[in-house]
């Protein structure tokens, strides 16, 4: 089985907006209900768990029975931090999922879904352990010391830049983030950095679509203009249809 934990606890600061930016809506929708219908609807994911902001819960929970998206098994509070969220979503599938499913962690930073990439990374999580969707870089890549000043051109062929999901074996990446001490969860970000920290290789997988991120404002612009490209079968949502 291949589970998706759709990550939307965190409150999007530097984004700038007066509610966390997975809640900003776009034609009447949220950004999250776009990403949450396209893994309904996609053939490889056999169920949803979410993590939330914990005040938008129920506001979340409206939009999962607007969608009938009856993949979703949990939406559950995210924790005090990434790893903290990560964590609370592991263990809301903890009695159904089993060793060997895939759980795919994707971040509603990311508004896209894609379904070529996803059927890669499950393949090679059988494989190898790990994988993360990621986007090759095809400009020059510097990197730069402590001043700002260039000090090293990186191969580019050697860089991607990190997307989602990431993707792991349950009971792997479950058993990592129950024994991980409240330090390191705060040190690391990403589920990604922690696997690698507990010797889980990670294959890189190339996405196929562009790796958009919602981070400022300008990525939100963005988005406006890519929405029906990356989401063609949505469903349109009049302002009278919204559920709250």
């Amino acid at each position: 089985m291949n589970i998706l934990l759709l990550m939307m606890g965190g409150s999007g600061t530097r984004f700038g907006a007066d509610i966390p930016k997975q809640y900003i809506e776009l034609e009447n929708r949220p950004i999250f209900s776009y990403i949450l219908e396209a893994h309904q609807n996609c053939p490889l994911i056999d169920r949803i768990v979410v993590v939330s902001h914990e005040s938008w819960i129920q506001y979340v929970e409206s939009w999962v029975r607007w969608l009938e998206a009856d993949k979703v098994s949990a939406v559950v509070a995210g924790g005090a931090n990434r790893s903290g969220s990560v964590r609370n979503g592991l263990c809301a599938m903890h009695d159904w999922a089993s060793p060997e499913d895939v759980v795919l962690i994707h971040d509603a930073t990311h508004p896209y879904c894609d379904v070529a990439g996803i059927g890669r990374i499950v393949e090679a999580v059988k494989t190898y352990g790990g994988a993360t969707l990621g986007q090759p870089q095809f400009d020059t890549v510097y990197r730069t010391n402590g001043d700002g000043f260039v000090d090293k051109v990186i191969p580019r062929q050697l860089v991607i830049s990190g997307a989602s999901p990431e993707a792991f074996r349950y009971q792997e990446i479950y058993d990592i983030y129950d024994h991980t001490d409240e330090a390191e969860m705060e040190r690391m970000t990403s589920a990604g950095a922690i696997a690698l920290a507990h010797n889980i290789p990670m294959k890189a997988v190339d996405s196929e679509v562009l790796n958009l991120k919602i981070t400022y404002p300008h990525d939100f612009a963005l988005l406006k203009v890519l929405l029906h490209n990356y989401f063609p079968n949505a469903k349109p949502c009049s302002e009278a249809e919204k559920p709250v």
